[in-house]
């Protein structure tokens, strides 16, 4: 019956992954079948605890996120919780031996969204790192399985695709987290007075991470590849559309790849996989 304890936590992680993302749900469903629900796992915890900063405005999230971070540590410990989300993360970290160090990173970052409306150049990077690159290097240690050597190799080109996904969703949402959250998350930005300037800097900032990261796409174990490079075509046509609106646009509205673009780029991807063009 453990076994069936864990199918039901990991459908909760997977029912999560795809009511909030369209793109990441699509990428997952390209992986073998076997990398699927780790990915599930991950992401439904770095979900949930992005929820308690960001969306759960009338109730106390120090407290919630506290919580939140305990109950992920005896989960992993005592290899079980009855928080289907904590259970089917646990589940990854005690398979793949994920370090803890990613995961308080993650939670640290998620703590200073409580603490933090302006971010200086360190605290920018420090932010990345853990709100994005480690998510990135808890998914490569699923990809890696027990080879190290492979993780190692691979761990620079992950950190660089964190990063651009992450500077791309805080164009993208500069507007909400501004007025709603009253967060700026790149350093020495004016909101009010975003040029496009300020704007292409960003963008050229953006390129080299995606430079970086596309090398180490096409490294990747076969079962992973193509859905990683899914997730990588998205993403970039997302900046493609971003980098061609103004500064204005940018702060103005919430700038988004519609899903019957998404299809088409699924479909022209999977046939530059079969032909072996990735």
């Amino acid at each position: 019956m453990m076994q069936l304890f864990d199918s039901v936590c990991t459908e909760c992680s997977k029912n999560v992954t795809t009511r909030y993302s369209t793109s990441f749900s699509m990428g997952i469903k390209a992986f073998d079948k076997g990398f699927r629900e780790p990915i599930y796992n991950i992401y439904g915890f770095v979900r949930f605890a992005d929820e308690i900063v960001d969306t759960f405005h009338e109730h106390n999230k120090r407290a919630l996120l506290d919580k939140f971070e305990h109950d992920t540590y005896e989960a992993i410990e005592q290899k079980i919780s009855l928080n289907p989300i904590l259970h089917s993360f646990q589940l990854v970290v005690n398979k793949y031996n994920i370090e803890k160090e990613l995961i308080t990173a993650f939670i640290h970052s998620m703590r200073m969204d409580l603490t933090r409306s302006f971010y200086g150049d360190e605290e920018y990077k420090e932010y990345i790192y853990g709100s994005a690159e480690v998510v990135g290097l808890m998914c490569l240690r699923v990809f890696c399985k027990d080879d190290s050597k492979d993780y190692d190799t691979l761990k620079p080109y992950a950190c660089s695709l964190g990063s651009a996904f992450q500077k791309i969703n805080f164009l993208r949402d500069m507007k909400s987290d501004y007025e709603e959250r009253g967060r700026t998350y790149f350093p020495h930005i004016d909101y009010v007075n975003f040029s496009n300037e300020n704007k292409s800097e960003i963008e050229a900032d953006i390129k080299k991470d995606f430079d970086h990261a596309f090398i180490g796409i096409q490294l990747l174990p076969k079962g992973v590849k193509f859905g990683v490079y899914l997730a990588y075509i998205y993403y970039t046509n997302l900046f493609k559309k971003i980098s061609n609106s103004t500064a204005k646009a940018v702060v103005n509205q919430r700038i988004r790849v519609r899903n019957r673009r998404k299809i088409y780029l699924l479909a022209t991807s999977a046939i530059k996989n079969e032909l072996n063009l990735i």
